[in-house]
């Protein structure tokens, strides 16, 4: 499909620069296509606190559990005398004491140079975090191999590093304390990602409780999101864009868990495009949803056959973003057009920190 397709306009203030407060005080659209499961008006303004309602007792919920690491680095490379000024953005971990990072300005930087991060005095007894280019892509990745490794490595990144915002965030104001909090779920548990999972955001403890109290089941999965997921979709066609790999899982008991949750006729929900996307990872073979643990690369878009999930909730995309592309796949693109339009002429805040959205399948499983 042509990727001009899935343009439409936004008018900058509709994007969030903080997130709604408390989380659960987002806005939710539900949109339910011709064909959803469920009866009702089309296009649904709610709130994020509605889920539970919008739920039936025994459906569950899939939660991404990765955690956003500090992955933007600054520092400089040094190459005789000449000094050039480097930013790197780690997005695949590929050793004990190797990431594969999106380096500016690649065009600095070769094999064999090396590169100081930090200098703040927190990281390191030097207060320094040092590297050696070990390989490099002409799409501007490099493979940075550090002098650290394991544990080491991760507390040297935790305190030289920055949280990356979004760009569309980044380009508005920086990042401060308060991104650290804001920007992990209540889930976040296991290290890795440089970007947030974000429909999760929503979630306190409060909703937590409600939807415990509604018999809604919760289980996660992992997906270390890369930060790939900031690339602009570059090629003219769907087929000739090439997705960066992120690893993920799905436990043997998820799998089980969520296989008797559709047996007795209830719903699998995936909060967040990276639930989603772990999940249909995992429903790739002849068994349908089985155990899962490495890389993945799924493009998702209009065609695509659902195995794995039967509604999704997440946030406002990007245009001619894979996610906008993901999310028209499931609910059908002319729908999505006509729900974020409505979402843009009604006030609602869109990506990162934005509002939420509650769609349905336009072909039930």
């Amino acid at each position: 499909m042509r990727v001009d397709d899935f343009d439409f306009e936004l008018p900058p203030e509709r994007i969030a620069l903080r997130p709604a407060r408390p989380r659960d005080a987002a806005r939710l659209l539900v949109v339910r296509p011709v064909g959803a499961p469920l009866p009702g008006e089309a296009l649904e303004d709610r709130g994020v606190r509605d889920l539970p309602l919008l739920l039936a007792p025994g459906d569950a919920l899939v939660f991404n559990d990765t955690r956003v690491i500090p992955a933007q680095l600054e520092g400089t490379r040094t190459r005789g005398e000449a000094v050039a000024r480097i930013g790197a953005t780690l997005h695949l971990r590929a050793g004990g004491d190797r990431w594969w990072a999106f380096a500016r300005p690649a065009k600095k930087l070769i094999i064999g140079d090396r590169v100081q991060f930090g200098g703040e005095g927190r990281a390191c007894l030097l207060g320094t975090l040092d590297a050696t280019v070990a390989d490099k892509r002409e799409s501007g990745e490099v493979l940075l191999a550090f002098d650290l490794a394991g544990p080491m490595l991760d507390e040297a990144i935790a305190a030289v590093g920055h949280i990356p915002l979004p760009p569309y965030i980044a380009a508005k104001r920086g990042e401060d304390e308060q991104d650290r909090q804001d920007y992990q779920t209540i889930f976040a548990e296991k290290d890795g990602a440089v970007a947030a999972p974000t429909a999760g955001l929503h979630f306190t403890d409060d909703l937590l409780a409600a939807l415990d109290a509604r018999g809604i089941e919760r289980h996660r999965v992992t997906l270390h999101v890369g930060a790939g997921t900031f690339l602009p979709v570059k090629a003219d066609d769907t087929d000739e864009h090439h997705m960066h790999a992120e690893w993920g899982e799905v436990s043997a008991e998820t799998v089980a868990a969520l296989r008797a949750v559709r047996a007795r006729g209830n719903r699998v929900v995936a909060v967040g495009t990276t639930s989603l996307r772990i999940l249909e990872s995992a429903a790739q073979g002849d068994e349908g949803l089985a155990p899962f643990a490495g890389e993945t690369s799924i493009f998702i878009t209009p065609g695509y056959r659902f195995r794995a999930i039967d509604a999704l909730m997440t946030n406002f995309h990007l245009p001619r973003s894979t996610l906008f592309m993901l999310v028209s796949a499931l609910s059908g693109l002319e729908t999505m057009r006509k729900a974020y339009a409505h979402a843009i002429a009604t006030g609602y805040r869109f990506y990162s920190y934005g509002d939420a959205s509650l769609l349905f399948p336009k072909d039930p499983a």
